[in-house]
């Protein structure tokens, strides 16, 4: 479903100087402002415990290539111990990524009321793991054509999210999706693969992505 569009205007990150990362302060979290920002290229995050909103364009911004994803013996054993599932508990999702506490104070309650929204709207998804009953381990993020944002991730049990970021890449590649944006390359994103790339090539790799169909989200039964 599409939202009204925002009423914010986005200043092109392609203009602001290499290396800082913050371009925008301001604005809202309604969905229309939160999907012009990723077609832009900018995510939101709190600027300090009680400051505005910060709109983000990392540079260099990190990515995971959907080729380029690293399985080790172990993980690929590790798959066979969780069922997979998509879009059935979005809010215990990003509540889980939510508590404990991460990120600062940025997953606060009107965040997670946003990107619930977002997920009501169809432009939000989650990846999740489960032992039977139990919710284990899952990721969230934001889709637009062949482009996914990964926004945040948590596990209560060992390789739970990245079996789902395992599961994410796979149904990413299956739909025709080109780009997965993990925002910066951490220690832990890199032992997977992910790697750094420039502002410009992250922008044009993302309007190349965002022109194409991507994956259908659909629930898992």
């Amino acid at each position: 479903m599409k939202p009204p569009p925002s009423e914010w205007d986005f200043p092109d990150p392609a203009t602001a100087p290499p290396g800082e990362d913050v371009v925008a302060v301001g604005a809202d979290l309604a969905p229309g402002t939160l999907l012009e920002a990723y077609r832009a290229g900018l995510f939101p995050m709190r600027l300090g415990a009680d400051g505005p909103i910060g709109w983000f364009s990392p540079d260099p911004r990190g990515i995971i290539p959907l080729d380029g994803l690293r399985v080790s013996r172990s993980l690929r054993r590790a798959i066979r111990r969780f069922e997979v599932r998509i879009d059935t508990a979005f809010e215990a999702v990003i509540d889980g990524c939510a508590h404990p506490p991460r990120r600062g104070v940025w997953l606060t309650p009107n965040v997670v009321a946003a990107y619930t929204e977002l997920h009501r709207l169809g432009w939000a998804h989650s990846v999740e793991t489960w032992v039977g009953d139990e919710l284990v381990g899952g990721l969230y993020g934001v889709a637009i054509g062949g482009m996914f944002a990964g926004e945040s991730m948590f596990h209560r049990a060992r390789d739970a999210s990245k079996v789902a970021l395992v599961a994410l890449v796979e149904h990413l590649r299956a739909g025709g999706a080109t780009l997965l944006d993990v925002q910066w390359v951490t220690p832990h994103l890199a032992s997977l693969g992910a790697v750094a790339v420039s502002r410009p090539e992250y922008l044009a790799l993302l309007a190349a992505a965002c022109r194409r169909r991507g994956p259908v989200w659909v629930a898992s039964p």
